[in-house]
């Protein structure tokens, strides 16, 4: 065990190594509860992975790229508000 500066839980809560990984673990959420946050897209879209707030679905077929599409604005927001933060900022759909 390293000896070293012991700090308070504040200054650990803004570390910037702590945040990058509570970030990388609330967009894993993301994908994890995709499914429960779109019940209705299962069967034509699959969350594939979150970088840089932007996060990338694997869609069934162009038609339902373009209709997704058009509904990515919807999309983010509701993702944010199932999360009461702003997780995504931007979808990509492949």
């Amino acid at each position: 065990m390293r000896k070293g500066k012991i700090i308070n839980i504040d200054e650990a809560l803004k570390d910037e190594a702590f945040l990058q990984i509570l970030q990388i673990s609330e967009e894993n959420d993301v994908i994890e509860e995709f499914d429960k946050i779109f019940p209705n897209l299962i069967q034509v879209a699959k969350p594939k992975y979150v970088q840089n707030s932007i996060l990338t679905i694997i869609v069934e077929n162009s038609v339902w790229r373009n209709e997704l599409n058009l509904q990515r604005k919807i999309m983010i927001e509701k993702i944010n508000k199932y999360f009461n933060k702003k997780i995504i900022k931007s979808i990509r759909f492949k």
